[in-house]
């Protein structure tokens, strides 16, 4: 049987839960078995059942969503104990500049330091701006909000930013890695 990875990930607008898709279409292509779950639905798995992990959430507001936190810190042991990575998703990384890396960096550490976990490969994605779906306040701040940072502000469409290619990439490196641990943990 192949190794199996889990997905957890927590999506306020459905980037997240798209890209968590993506990985797993990808990971599952590359031959490994896959359980993908939204850190706000029910249930509660537990990693000690799976090879590898990949936690993914988006930052709104400065941090991550509390469920994803949550399942995060109650887990944090198990998770050193295995291959795991964690996405960040955000829509500041299209906008790459020293004080973005440096605001994304800070977000990050202090949701590692929440948690007590320290995952083995990070990678930032970016997100998308979905203003056809959010209600007018909330249209009405991300416009603000993006104009700032000399973003898309025609509302009329929405505009995603995340690069699938280099996403892909991560993840297959990333199954290479898993497969590779798994391959030199079996005994002769």
């Amino acid at each position: 049987m192949p190794p199996s990875v889990l997905i957890v990930y927590g999506s306020t607008d459905g980037q997240t839960a798209k890209i968590a898709a993506a990985v797993q279409r990808t990971l599952e292509s590359g031959g490994l078995m896959v359980h993908l779950v939204n850190a706000s639905g029910l249930g509660d798995p537990d990693p000690r059942d799976y090879a590898a992990v990949i936690v993914a959430a988006s930052i709104h507001a400065g941090g991550y969503q509390r469920t994803v936190e949550h399942w995060v810190r109650a887990h944090a042991a198990s998770l050193h104990d295995r291959p795991n990575a964690f996405l960040s998703v955000c829509l500041a990384v299209v906008n790459r500049s020293p004080k973005v890396d440096q605001d994304l960096t800070a977000i990050m550490n202090r949701f590692f330091e929440t948690t007590g976990w320290q995952p083995r490969e990070k990678k930032a994605v970016a997100g998308a701006l979905k203003y056809r779906e959010y209600g007018w306040l909330k249209r009405w701040m991300m416009k603000r909000i993006v104009a700032k940072a000399g973003g898309d502000t025609d509302t009329s469409r929405d505009y995603e930013y995340t690069d699938w290619d280099d996403l892909k990439e991560f993840v297959e490196r990333f199954a290479s890695l898993v497969m590779g641990v798994m391959s030199s943990s079996v005994v002769t």
